[in-house]
């Protein structure tokens, strides 16, 4: 590293250190994001993907089937062969629940002690709780159902005990706590929202002060300056990163069980897409109020069809569409599967894959963009 590039980035530390209200915003703010969203809550969805593992293949396990297929709960997404198929689902997040028949249901079933096992994906407490709580409705209602048949068929009635009962298991967040769920919502918040914006904010008001033509005319290449500018927000990024882990780990009880390695590459790489987006609002903006407002615009839909305050599966189809435009949405996923999943890369490859196609993208065209500025 030049001592121009050096110069630069001390230049930008000077800058910040001397901006108190700059300083709060990146270290106080996240920390009241934290605990202000860390106990917050979200409402009920619906089409839950979920996967079935029949090992019976009878006709009343077919009832049983019909009556989930039957409530708009649920979506019977796959028909498993194994549990370990069922394992691979929730945890590379495309099922977040499965259902369990076992061999011998019909039997049981005829016997009166019939028994159903539910697994949930405990990472989306407000998916696990509604489907928690519609997977005991469906299996009363089932219950009902097959007490009123024998009745009709026999003309009396003689069992107290329901037939068949499921047994429920919550995997990842068995308390279903919200904290651990929205923890990791506000690491990836927090990079987008302060990368972007301290970002454009810090190259308009340099272009305001006038101090900018200062460096074009010094031997400073653009990629230095543009280097310069973007790394000590690289380097608060992963401060802040740091801060909100060990805070939601200490004090929330947040388990961080995938590996710290790839927790820390996949943020650096959306830590990325923050800065592009921030460079780039900087060379459409004038003042720092435009600055700020051009990367309102971009965040607002970034938070709201991410996943982070309401589940996908709750939003009209449109919208999820509409989802897989925002980068936020990838990190999210990849976030909260290695922090309370402890998944590998194999598990998060195709939101890896495209969270970094963004990045890249976003800052290319920031990079050239204001590089012709400069010119």
């Amino acid at each position: 590293m030049n001592s121009r590039l050096l110069s630069i980035i001390r230049k930008e530390f000077i800058q910040i250190f001397r901006d108190t209200r700059t300083l709060v915003m990146i270290l106080v703010i996240p920390i009241m994001q934290l605990f202000l969203l860390g106990y917050s809550a979200t409402s009920d969805v619906r089409n839950i993907p979920l996967a079935v593992l029949d090992q019976s293949r009878s006709p009343e396990s077919r009832a049983l089937l019909n009556s989930y297929r039957a409530a708009d709960y649920f979506r019977i997404a796959y028909d498993v062969q194994s549990e370990a198929e069922i394992e691979r689902l929730i945890a590379r997040g495309d099922a977040r629940a499965a259902v369990i028949i076992p061999p011998d249901y019909a039997e049981c079933l005829a016997e009166g002690n019939a028994q159903v096992a539910f697994i949930l994906d405990g990472s989306d407490p407000t998916s696990a709780s509604t489907a928690l709580s519609a997977a005991q409705l469906i299996s009363q209602a089932h219950a009902v159902n097959l007490l009123s048949e024998n009745f009709a068929r026999t003309g009396m009635n003689l069992r107290v005990q329901q037939p068949v009962s499921v047994h429920t298991t919550v995997w990842y967040n068995p308390d279903m706590v919200s904290a651990h769920f929205m923890i990791p919502g506000v690491i990836g918040m927090i990079l987008y929202a302060i990368a972007a914006i301290l970002t454009a904010t810090s190259v308009v008001r340099e272009r305001e002060r006038g101090t900018i033509e200062q460096l074009i005319v010094t031997p400073i290449r653009s990629w230095e300056l543009i280097v310069g500018k973007l790394m000590p927000y690289v380097i608060l990024g992963f401060f802040n990163i740091i801060e909100v882990l060990a805070v939601g780990h200490w004090w929330f009880g947040m388990p961080i069980r995938g590996d710290l390695g790839l927790i820390m590459l996949s943020s650096g790489i959306f830590l990325v897409t923050g800065l592009g987006m921030g460079l780039f609002a900087s060379t459409i903006a004038n003042t720092q109020q435009e600055a700020m407002l051009t990367v309102w615009m971009t965040l607002l839909p970034s938070i709201f069809l991410s996943g982070f305050f309401f589940p996908l599966e709750a939003m009209p189809k449109i919208l999820q569409w509409f989802s897989y435009l925002m980068p936020l949405r990838y990190y999210l996923f990849i976030i909260r599967s290695l922090l309370l999943k402890g998944v590998g890369l194999a598990d998060i490859q195709f939101s890896f894959i495209l969270m970094t196609l963004f990045a890249i993208g976003i800052m290319a065209a920031a990079a050239m963009r204001f590089r012709k500025r400069l010119d």
